[in-house]
């Protein structure tokens, strides 16, 4: 019998294909059908962020910050505006605090539905993608009353927020809740018992806590490695000492600690504790003013500031420096997905180029946050 004689072959997954979830290509170098080395390549979606920012006044950033991670645009607002105003040492009224909080983890809640459907898909199903857009579509509709916009909603403002919530929010949003709670079981009885999906994620792309520390992961990312960390309660910002929830942890049981399987099944949880917030948040909501702007945004000169907040992808942080102009000298922006992609090669290796889909789907990366 000849001898058979292999060799490694190196394959360029994207920057044009689904399975990667936006432009970003993944250099493979494959044995067969396994992947023993991942070499990520980004850059195809550049939007210069941060120098457009360099030539814009403060509240023409804004809406700059919609465009980075487009899914969870309501948490980028917050995060700009929040260090804007540690600059200024600004006082935000008690209502628009309530109502930030309120818009804030309605997207949070929109974005996760998005990866839970989107993993559906990675497996091989249809029916949960479109459970996903169909529930999300209730929460944009409450985001077009308030901001007019479904997707890029440029709602924040430094000292509150553009406009007050319409009549009718409150019920309508308490109503989108109890129906979010019946249909996330669904959503259990569709992916989280289903035993192909349960063979596609159980034990894949396992992303051991010290791993994750040391690539300075966060957010669901870092929780289903088992690290009990949440700025929300660990490094609170705006109201949300006042709230009581849960910080969700990836377990051992049908998945292994820090498993695709526990990346998923964290983020299906936060949607429960979000709703939480948004209950409370809606029986605490008082009257009084959604905003009190400036008279001029004029950071003192030489000031600058480093503000981290907790958003659907982990922590995205703003580093703003001022000149004492209306304009800043610099936006630094630390992307929580940048940080994630650049720990593909330490976890997804050694596994089939199919496990590789799931186990980079369950990251939840947006370019236009990475390639900002």
């Amino acid at each position: 019998m000849s001898e058979v004689r292999t060799e490694e072959m190196v394959l360029n997954m994207g920057p044009q294909h689904p399975s990667t979830h936006g432009v970003f290509r993944v250099e493979l170098v494959t044995d067969g059908e396994i992947v023993t080395e991942t070499r990520p390549h980004i850059g195809y979606l550049h939007r210069c962020f941060e120098k457009h920012a360099e030539h814009l006044q403060y509240t023409g950033i804004i809406p700059f910050t919609d465009r980075l991670d487009y899914l969870s645009g309501m948490n980028q607002n917050f995060g700009f505006v929040l260090a804007v105003e540690k600059l200024l040492g600004s006082e935000i009224p008690e209502r628009a605090e309530y109502i930030r909080v309120i818009m804030a983890e309605l997207n949070r809640i929109a974005s996760h539905l998005m990866m839970i459907g989107h993993m559906g898909t990675d497996a091989g199903a249809i029916t949960p993608v479109l459970y996903g857009f169909r529930d999300r579509e209730y929460i944009l509709d409450l985001f077009e009353e308030v901001s007019g916009a479904r997707l890029l909603y440029n709602y924040y403002r430094v000292g509150g927020v553009i406009a007050d919530l319409t009549p009718g929010f409150v019920e309508k949003t308490r109503k989108y809740l109890d129906y979010l709670e019946r249909v996330l079981n669904e959503f259990d009885q569709l992916l989280s018992e289903n035993k192909i999906f349960r063979g596609r994620t159980v034990g894949v792309g396992v992303l051991p806590p010290k791993v994750a520390v040391d690539y300075a992961v966060t957010g669901p990312n870092l929780r289903a490695c088992g690290v009990n960390w949440d700025l929300r309660r660990d490094e609170p910002y705006s109201i949300y000492p006042r709230f009581k929830f849960d910080v969700v942890v990836g377990r051992e049981g049908p998945g292994v600690v820090g498993d695709s399987w526990n990346r998923y099944w964290v983020r299906v949880q936060e949607i429960r504790e979000s709703a939480k917030i948004v209950r409370q948040a809606l029986d605490g909501l008082p009257e009084g003013d959604f905003i009190k702007a400036p008279k001029s945004i004029r950071p003192p000169k030489g000031s600058e500031v480093y503000h981290r907040t907790e958003t659907p992808r982990g922590e995205l942080g703003y580093y703003v420096i001022s000149d004492g102009t209306p304009t800043p000298v610099r936006v630094k922006v630390r992307s929580p997905g940048f940080v994630h992609i650049s720990a593909i090669p330490a976890f997804c290796t050694n596994m089939m180029v199919a496990d590789l889909v799931m186990a980079m789907g369950t990251l939840d990366f947006v370019m236009g946050e990475v390639d900002r």
